[in-house]
């Protein structure tokens, strides 16, 4: 996938992508730094995948740093935000990627932590660094975005709830971000192939993501869907504050 924004498009922009270590979040902070915005890697406890992907950011001539941090720890959402302020000074994208709750061994009430209330600190966290005409970006799959209409797998539900539990307590301050310059994009895919979230679902529904599939006709692979991410990022705010990317047919109401 060819990155859609051009080389230099964003020189002297300052991004910070959660959960940004694999995966669609790693792919999104690449094409950011390609664009000659400078970057912060965030990761939870992958670590070395991060610094591994820093090192090939620096060394392509981008500029890019890595920040662990656990979203649902206040404490420490506050000290990367601290990092932030004193490597690059403020922020002016955010993207809200990091998400969970199909994990095992996590208590019950982790999806909703991480889903919703995580994302509602952040966001608190993040708004006295993003300055006028910054952009926040919360990505969400369609399961998720229109589950109050359209019923998912059994085994995704909660996290689709808690997800779509977040969207909508972020969407209730859309007023106050812009009255601060701040724009807000939801970016809502179908099942995206390559994803952990994808692997999962399919181990424990054997033949969701083939029927998925062909459902929709194609499903996006990660980095067509970090693209689109990174295009949510940088053009207007569309109508209604929503991105939907991929086939929708099946899919009822918001």
């Amino acid at each position: 996938m060819t990155n859609p924004l051009a080389a230099g498009s964003l020189e002297g922009k300052r991004v910070l992508v959660t959960g940004s270590s694999r995966g669609i979040g790693a792919d999104t902070v690449g094409y950011f730094a390609e664009a000659g915005a400078r970057v912060v890697i965030n990761y939870r406890n992958k670590e070395g995948r991060a610094n591994k992907l820093r090192d090939a950011i620096r060394a392509a001539g981008g500029n890019a740093i890595t920040i662990g941090a656990d979203l649902t720890d206040p404490a420490s959402v506050a000290a990367m935000f601290e990092t932030i302020t004193s490597e690059f000074g403020g922020l002016d994208i955010l993207v809200m990627n990091a998400s969970g709750g199909m994990e095992s061994g996590m208590a019950a009430d982790y999806a909703i932590k991480l889903n919703r209330d995580a994302q509602v600190n952040l966001l608190n966290g993040a708004v006295p660094l993003l300055g006028d005409d910054s952009r926040v970006v919360y990505v969400t799959s369609h399961q998720a975005h229109f589950i109050k209409t359209t019923p998912t797998m059994p085994e995704y539900e909660p996290v689709a709830r808690s997800k779509r539990a977040g969207e909508d307590a972020l969407r209730a301050v859309i007023p106050q971000l812009e009255e601060s310059g701040i724009g807000f994009v939801v970016v809502s895919g179908d099942m995206i192939e390559g994803t952990i979230t994808a692997t999962l679902l399919e181990r424990s529904n054997p033949g969701a993501l083939s029927a998925r599939k062909e459902a929709a006709g194609r499903l996006y692979n990660v980095s067509e869907f970090a693209a689109e991410i990174v295009l949510a990022a940088t053009s207007p705010v569309p109508a209604g504050n929503t991105r939907l990317v991929g086939d929708t047919s099946g899919f009822a109401g918001e």
